[in-house]
């Protein structure tokens, strides 16, 4: 067993642990937090990600493979230097692929279900897609291992920057005051899944939150703005299936309407909010009726 899925199954138990905590807390303050339906549809889809991800590991580990034997370089892991170069290659190659996630549809279509829960609690960061590998979002992380890093340490410099994302999942976690300018906490990440229009296209980040301050898609929580969830178009559904192909039925609803290759380029990797005769500045305003405005 590969060592990032190791990593896993060791964090199960914690998780778990981490949701019933949190349900049991909601549940002594009488507050909602956590429905059964939108609950049991996110178990659903999670285990869905879990399989799909059989098929998704053997086709990424066989690309993987093929690149290293083209490698340029041998980047050996034996000192803390190098381990530090490949945690912050892997948090910049992670910024730059959820950030096109929100603005490449063919991405979208995959990453979208992540973002369909209307309750934000850690349970929801076991929302995740099926199709992710049809997607691509594995390309961004081919040039790491193209240049010398070993897959399996990617892989599992990768697998540690997710486990991590799994506790700011929350809203029972406040502002965590100069933490909140470098890492990705729950306040940074409750705007990154909030549907308000000023928490649009905002904080990309893994572990980091750095380089959305450097590339100028950082937004901190407002207290006079508190952060709605879901897609801005909800679901309106806890059928698991649904909720993972919806984009890709809206995709192949928008293609066969196409009048012309241009359209269909459009359709499939322009912006989610593309719609034919938009111009640059319509873009945003469409994009409020099928992309969810946190980006």
């Amino acid at each position: 067993m590969p060592f990032s899925e190791q990593m896993l199954w060791i964090a199960a138990p914690i998780f778990i642990l981490f949701v019933i905590l949190e349900i049991f807390y909601f549940h002594c303050k009488n507050l909602k937090g956590y429905s059964w339906r939108e609950s049991l549809a996110t178990i659903g889809i999670g285990f869905g990600h879990k399989l799909s991800g059989l098929f998704r590991f053997s086709f990424i580990a066989l690309a993987m493979s093929w690149i290293w034997d083209h490698r340029l370089f041998d980047i050996p892991l034996n000192h803390i230097g190098s381990i530090a170069l490949l945690f912050i290659a892997v948090e910049f190659n992670y910024y730059w692929y959820h950030r096109f996630s929100h603005t490449i549809r063919w991405m979208w279509a995959s990453h979208c279900v992540h973002h369909s829960p209307v309750e934000f609690n850690i349970l929801a960061s076991f929302r995740l897609s099926w199709t992710s590998g049809i997607s691509g979002d594995f390309l961004l992380f081919l040039p790491l291992v193209w240049l010398g890093f070993q897959p399996a340490a990617v892989g599992s410099m990768l697998a540690f920057s997710l486990l991590y994302q799994s506790w700011v999942h929350t809203e029972l976690i406040p502002k965590l005051g100069p933490l909140d300018q470098i890492l990705n906490t729950p306040s940074n990440h409750r705007v990154h899944h909030a549907s308000n229009q000023i928490y649009l296209d905002k904080n990309y980040g893994g572990i980091l939150i750095i380089f959305d301050r450097l590339f100028g898609t950082y937004a901190a929580e407002e207290r006079d703005a508190p952060c709605r969830y879901g897609l801005v178009t909800p679901v309106n559904s806890v059928n698991p299936i649904w909720i993972a192909f919806h984009e890709w039925i809206a995709i192949a609803t928008d293609l066969a309407r196409c009048r012309n290759f241009h359209e269909a380029l459009n359709h499939l990797f322009g912006h989610p909010g593309w719609r034919p005769n938009n111009n640059s500045e319509e873009i945003a305003t469409s994009a409020k009726d099928t992309y969810p405005l946190t980006g």
